[in-house]
């Protein structure tokens, strides 16, 4: 007795076993969990600095600008955007998918002890 003998001499059952793994595969096809869009958690670290009594101005130029040269050096990096209020600025620095969070926070204290002298002080 060979594998296909059975399927030769029973060709109903042939169908109907065929007729199922099709439908079955359809609906398993169908219910797969796919999304066009996964969620994907970027390494992101902010950085937050404060004069209090300064304006925007002051801080985007005073602040803001050294801290982002200094940041500007490290490698990695996917995109740096900073927001200046009155008395504080923050930085966000967003890296690539593949940079350790880890030894990029390591970098970004690094470059903020490297610029702390160039800052005002209160």
């Amino acid at each position: 007795m060979n594998l296909s003998e059975p399927f030769i001499l029973r060709p109903v059952m042939t169908t109907l076993l065929m007729a199922s793994l099709v439908i079955f595969g359809v609906f398993g096809y169908a219910t797969l969990p796919v999304s066009e869009l996964p969620s994907v958690d970027f390494p992101t670290i902010v950085v937050s600095a404060s004069l209090p009594g300064a304006d925007p101005e002051t801080m985007a130029s005073a602040v803001a600008t050294p801290i982002e040269g200094q940041l500007s050096t490290i490698s990695g990096i996917d995109s740096m955007t900073s927001q200046s209020v009155l008395g504080s600025t923050q930085i966000t620095i967003q890296f690539k998918l593949d940079r350790d969070i880890d030894a990029a926070s390591q970098d970004v204290q690094q470059a903020i002890s490297a610029v702390i002298r160039k800052l005002p002080r209160r």
